[in-house]
């Protein structure tokens, strides 16, 4: 209690009340653009906030990344765009509410749901990770790397269509991690002869060109349209009889939001559909669902933000992010010398409580900010989306540049942003890739460490309870989606594979 009673008394200094505004500002303000959220945001901000006290900085991401979850629904709920994975349920039924002319209805519990289940996660947060950080301070190079195992076989399972593609963004991400000099042999890896490619690349270079020009360059393949904008009329506020049919939706996805998202295969994605589903069962109004029922929206959005602070517990306690945004946000960590681990409350606690006092009050800001200004944001989405990723380009262009200063960083950040523009076209999963990008020469250090000091004795990386209990995770995470396809296949019998339909690849 007492380091968070600290943590608030740094996050209450003006300067960094003022940066949690500006985070919450621009976070919600991107998240209501389509095709624009927290993870391209954060990525574009980082070159730009390198001058930035570490503490400022990570307490307008934070900002960022709740602004970002929150600004999701208003793009889901008026145009039935969502702009993240996360905010697709929400869509379902508050598109359907818009449509009705309920849209103010459908916004204010988007937003009371985000408020209650962000401040609830954030409760859990710092109760639940200092604990988590003691058990991981235990942890040796043999832990660390089944821990990283679990990290690659989950995050490749869940942040992609397939466990295949999802695989093939983690293999491009730790290609490009081990760009350099290694620094065991002082010899040079996969830098083709350029010198400046002898000092590595530099994450935020990937991440902004993998993010932001990926983005951009999709769109400008894929061409742009207009979008029908459903009105918003009155004020943001829910009536007796909406109230009393949201609370208990705000609590249930809160409940599934936060212990789904503290597991290192979380995300936000699994706990919003069964919250849906959830509502949907429990409702007495289930003849509404599909026609506007607002406990379909105000389950899944508080699943949503609970999950959002979940995911900040394997983050920041070892070092594992669970999402895009995370694994964005471990980047500008990495940024400024830190890693997050167990060690990183112990070295570093000042910074971290700060970090957790500025999520409460980052709560307060948005629902002060966004039930007053619903009207404002929705009019965000009538910027045409030429003039939004024209802004994204230049940005991405003059922060890499900021960022190295030499016009070998801005080819390596095209090239790597065709590399994006290809992985979206092959419909393989960005995240993957930043979360091989940072672990795997982690995982090797770690992999290394550990056989030399069991003077390559491999049987040591299954050597204590923990070791163990992790590989079966990983194997377990990785059976568990081809037991799936095992299934469907056998429940179409009657189906024969064709070498045509085949996809490229298969054998």
């Amino acid at each position: 209690m007492g380091d968070l009673i600290t943590g608030f008394a740094d996050a209450l200094t003006p300067g960094n009340l003022l940066w949690a505004l500006v985070g919450v500002t621009i976070g919600t303000a991107v998240g209501v653009l389509p095709g624009i959220g927290p993870a391209l945001t954060v990525a574009l901000l980082l070159p730009v906030t390198f001058r930035l006290d570490p503490a400022a900085a990570l307490i307008m991401f934070a900002g960022i990344y709740y602004g970002g979850m929150y600004g999701g629904s208003t793009t889901s709920i008026l145009l039935n765009t969502p702009g993240e994975s996360a905010s697709v349920a929400t869509a379902l039924e508050g598109n359907k509410m818009a449509r009705a002319g309920r849209a103010s209805a459908a916004l204010a519990t988007a937003a009371l749901g985000s408020f209650v289940a962000g401040t609830v996660g954030t409760i859990l947060l710092s109760v639940a990770a200092p604990v988590v950080a003691d058990i991981a301070v235990g942890f040796g190079p043999p832990e660390y790397v089944a821990l990283m195992a679990v990290a690659f076989v989950t995050v490749s399972a869940l942040l992609g269509p397939s466990l295949r593609k999802g695989a093939a963004s983690l293999v491009i991400g730790a290609g490009i991690g081990l760009v350099g000099i290694d620094t065991l042999t002082g010899q040079p890896r996969l830098a083709f002869g350029v010198p400046s490619l002898l000092d590595g690349i530099d994450v935020v270079i990937v991440v902004v060109a993998l993010f932001a020009l990926g983005e951009t360059f999709a769109h400008l393949v894929a061409g742009t349209g207009a979008a029908r904008v459903e009105p918003v009329r009155g004020a943001a506020v829910l009536s007796r009889a909406d109230f009393r049919r949201s609370w208990p939706a705000w609590l249930r996805g809160t409940a599934l939001g936060f212990p789904i998202g503290s597991l290192p295969a979380g995300g936000a994605e699994v706990p919003t559909f069964l919250s849906y589903s959830l509502e949907r069962r429990l409702s007495k109004h289930r003849s509404e669902f599909g026609h506007g029922a607002i406990e379909g929206v105000a389950g899944p959005e508080a699943a949503n933000n609970a999950a959002a602070a979940g995911v900040l517990v394997p983050l920041l306690t070892i070092g594992l992010p669970t999402s895009a945004t995370a694994a964005v946000i471990l980047t500008a960590f990495q940024s400024y010398g830190l890693q997050p681990g167990p060690q990183l409350f112990t070295e570093s606690g000042d910074l971290v409580w700060a970090l957790i006092a500025s999520l409460y009050i980052g709560n307060v800001l948005l629902l002060v900010l966004n039930l007053p200004l619903v009207r404002a944001w929705a009019r965000l989405l009538t910027i045409p989306a030429y003039g939004i990723y024209a802004a994204v380009l230049v940005f991405a262009c003059l922060g890499t540049f900021a960022t190295g200063g030499t016009v070998a960083d801005l080819l390596v950040l095209t090239a790597l942003g065709l590399v994006g523009l290809l992985m979206r076209r092959a419909d393989v999963p960005v995240a993957p890739a930043i979360v091989g990008l940072i672990l795997a020469p982690l995982a090797e250090q770690q992999l290394r460490r550990a056989l030399s000091l069991s003077d390559g004795d491999w049987s040591t990386l299954v050597s204590s309870p923990w070791t163990i209990a992790l590989w079966t995770v990983a194997v377990l995470a990785l059976l568990l989606p081809l037991v799936g396809v095992v299934r469907r296949r056998r429940n179409e019998p009657g189906q024969l594979t064709y070498a045509g339909d085949r996809e490229p690849g298969d054998r």
